[in-house]
This record gives structure tokens, C-alpha cells and sequence, in this order.
């Protein structure tokens, strides 16, 4: 990890992997829930890097830090989201061919089966990036993005999956959909998905929602 000073009050830690600065933000909400993490404004995790806003003496708390022993990431803080799936995207039969899978059935099987977790969050209002997915399962953006991603769509492109809050641009391989909202700004908090929080996808079919 490499803390590096962000203004006046604040540290930008560098980190050598997305699951490091994933172990990283976990181990800082623990702390903080525990009540041994001094007082900060805001922490913010991207894919390798972690934002710590607020802290009172920055130089201190990076000398501190070097010191810490970070577990892996775990999804216990919090209650896990589960959004209801139909796995009827229509990249799903790529993704089973990216995958060595004999049907689309079995992709939904592994996916719906991950653990996932929200490593951060950003792109538009409402998008998680998840992780969860073994390694192997890791897929290429598409070769022509789309112009038009229907909200609702699930995805997958490099090791994450994400879910669209609204219909956009996007060049990720869409394997389902889902009905949940996952940027309401009337609701508090206005997201569903919130870095750290545990998620589970949960299969349903056309008929579940009729």
C-alpha cells in the first residue's frame, strides 16, 4: 500500500490489486464499526485505490497505517441485497462459450451461486461493481458496445459484475435482468448498492413476475 496526500486532510492509498483495496475498505468499516479507526469523513474505494477524507493528521495516520495487518475481504457487516435475476441476456450464450459451460443453464447456476460483494461504486449514479466470481470466469468487454443498455440489465466484463440503473451506453456482456431499483433518489439512502454491501443473485423466471 502507498498512502499518498490528498490536500489538507485527506490520504489517497494506492493499493497492488482491486482485492487488496477491496481487503483495504473492508478493514477500515471494521474499524470503524469497532470504534478503533480515528474520526473520518468519508472513505471511498475504487478499483485499486482507497479514499480516506477527513482525517486530522494525515502523516500520522499513513505512518499507522504501514503497520496494519489487512484480512481478505469478508461481507459480514452488513446484510447481504438480494436482487432477483432472469437470466435471459443476450450475451448469455457468448459467456457460456467464454466459459467452457455446456449451456447457458450452467452459467446461471455458477453466477447465481457467487457470493458477490460491492468493491466500489461508480460510472453513473446507482452502479456496484461486483466481485465474486472466480478468476476463470473473468469475460471481455464486447468488441462494439452497444448504444442503448436497457436499465435493469445485468452484466459481466473483466472480473466484475454490475447491474445498470439506467439504459446507457455500455460494452458489457448482458447475461439477465432484474426488476430492482438500484437508483431511487426519493429513497434513503437513494442507492441499493453501497461499497462493502453483500449481494446475492437470485433467479426467477417471466411467469415470478407476472
Amino acid at each position: 500500500m502507498r498512502p499518498l496526500p490528498v490536500g489538507e486532510d485527506a490520504l489517497l492509498i494506492e493499493c497492488g490489486s482491486g482485492a487488496e483495496a477491496e481487503a483495504l475498505h473492508g478493514e477500515l468499516l471494521r474499524r470503524r464499526a469497532a470504534g478503533t479507526l480515528p474520526a473520518v469523513r468519508e472513505i471511498v474505494p475504487a478499483a485499486r485505490t482507497v479514499l480516506i477524507r477527513g482525517l486530522d493528521d494525515p502523516g500520522r495516520f499513513a505512518a499507522r497505517l504501514t503497520e496494519w495487518k489487512v484480512p481478505p475481504p469478508t461481507a459480514t457487516l452488513l446484510d447481504a441485497v438480494e436482487i432477483p435475476i432472469r437470466y435471459d441476456g443476450p450475451d448469455l450464450a457468448e459467456v457460456a462459450a467464454l466459459w467452457g459451460a455446456g449451456s447457458v443453464e450452467e452459467v446461471a447456476r455458477i453466477h447465481s451461486a457467487a457470493r458477490f460483494r460491492v468493491a466500489f461504486c461508480g460510472f453513473a449514479p446507482g452502479f456496484g461493481y461486483l466481485t465474486g466470481l472466480p478468476e476463470r470466469y473473468s469475460v471481455p468487454r464486447r468488441s462494439t458496445p452497444r448504444t442503448a443498455v436497457p436499465a435493469g440489465s445485468v452484466a459481466l466484463a473483466g472480473p466484475y459484475t454490475g447491474v445498470y440503473p439506467r439504459s446507457s451506453p455500455g460494452g458489457w456482456q448482458l447475461i439477465g435482468a432484474t426488476d430492482a431499483v438500484l437508483w431511487d433518489p426519493a429513497r434513503e439512502p437513494a442507492a441499493l448498492l453501497a461499497p462493502g454491501t453483500p449481494v446475492r443473485f437470485v433467479p426467477i423466471t417471466a411467469e415470478d413476475v407476472r
